[in-house]
């Protein structure tokens, strides 16, 4: 007598669930090398300064290109924080699924956020060099 249900494909080519992963093979990933550490550690920091800058101005989060369905995915800033210290601690992305309904115009890309951020310290850094020069 058996506890749980006979899989009906145990041993059959055919197994639709054959390429499925096994849950055993993910617990042996390679924990995150020291390089991939410190570039998770610097987008939890450049998310945070994106979110002070664009946050106020209405957007929500970004948007990122899938490279697994090659569709674009919607993050509010807190879950793509939560996504990213999750790496962080497991060594493993999460699981994605795409946003329910996402409106993109309260989106933007980390490209977009990059650019904004540093044209917010090119414009802070412009106005200092102004204060120190001379006046004749």
């Amino acid at each position: 007598m058996h506890d749980e249900p006979i899989d009906p494909f145990n041993g059959d080519p055919a197994d639709p669930s054959a390429g499925l992963d096994d849950p055993a093979e993910d617990a042996q990933l390679d924990p995150l090398s020291e390089v991939e550490r410190q570039d998770v550690l610097e987008d939890l920091a450049d998310l945070e300064i994106y979110q002070a800058l664009l946050g106020p101005t209405g957007v929500r989060g970004l948007v990122i290109e899938c490279e697994d369905c090659h569709e674009p995915h919607y993050f509010d800033w807190d879950l793509l924080r939560g996504n990213l210290r999750h790496l962080l601690s497991s060594g493993r992305p999460r699981v994605h699924e795409p946003a329910f309904d996402p409106d993109p115009d309260h989106y933007v890309t980390w490209e977009y956020a990059r650019g904004y951020a540093d044209g917010v310290h090119d414009t802070l850094a412009e106005g200092t060099d102004d204060e120190d020069e001379p006046a004749n």
